[in-house]
């Protein structure tokens, strides 16, 4: 835990948190932190800052907060997703949520299976759930907005003019001539097919509609694999 996320319900005064549960567990627990000792800490969907532990015992952890930190800058990238399968799901939408990505659709394709629709996993709590664990690590308070499209028509129709309004469409696709760009290039919707990709009429349809195949090469990735690599190309480089 890179970040305790602290939420509305915790704060008992502007400047004051009271934490129980599995939260309080991990921070005496794992972190061994007491009275006295410091925590990094932030308010979903608000600042981040300093914590200063004021009381510890077995039922709650008390803290003096000192939120004057905004979130960092969100990675200017839509993500959107052929459902991958369930059990991989959990591991993208946390890397995702820690890499910046603030809006992420899982889109139905021909090649996913639509049984994978019904999995646990697509439940609010445990979607959420995952989100909350990307944020801890990459120390960010603000929670991702995830969509869902079983159908790939009706995405078309309805929401892929408005993901593509103003953005760059880039889809991920191992046959295109044109090699995935290295570095940010403003915003942009990035579209990663299922395991074997997006079938050809898919991506003609959404390189009709102003999206551009692109290829990171002969070397085929697993889904959770090359999203991270992709997202990975788009973030801003720091290197002096």
């Amino acid at each position: 835990m890179n970040l305790l996320l602290l939420f509305s319900e915790d704060l008992v005064a502007p400047n004051e948190a009271i934490v129980r549960g599995d939260r309080r567990d991990h921070v005496a627990r794992v972190l061994r932190a007491g009275p006295g000792d410091r925590l990094r800490v932030g308010l979903l969907d608000g600042m981040l800052g300093q914590a200063t532990v004021t009381a510890l015992d077995d039922s709650c952890l008390r803290l003096a907060l000192e939120l004057r930190e905004a979130p960092p800058e969100p990675l200017p990238v839509h993500l959107v997703l052929a459902l991958p399968r369930p059990k991989f799901l959990g591991r993208i939408l946390q890397g995702s949520a820690a890499m910046g990505v603030k809006r992420i659709v899982l889109l139905g394709t021909s090649r996913v299976e639509r049984s994978y629709w019904q999995s646990s996993i697509l439940d609010a709590e445990a979607v959420g759930r995952q989100l909350l664990l990307g944020l801890e690590q990459g120390r960010d308070t603000v929670l991702p907005v995830v969509e869902s499209w079983p159908a790939f028509r009706r995405f078309v129709a309805e929401r892929l003019e408005d993901l593509l309004a103003q953005r760059l469409g880039l889809v991920a696709h191992g046959d295109a001539p044109t090699p995935f760009p290295r570095g940010p290039v403003g915003p942009a919707t990035l579209f990663v097919g299922p395991e074997g990709g997006f079938l050809d009429d898919e991506v003609a349809t959404l390189r009709d509609a102003g999206a551009l195949p692109v290829s990171l090469g002969g070397r085929p990735l697993r889904v959770e694999q090359a999203v991270s690599v992709l997202l990975g190309r788009l973030m801003p480089d720091f290197s002096p």
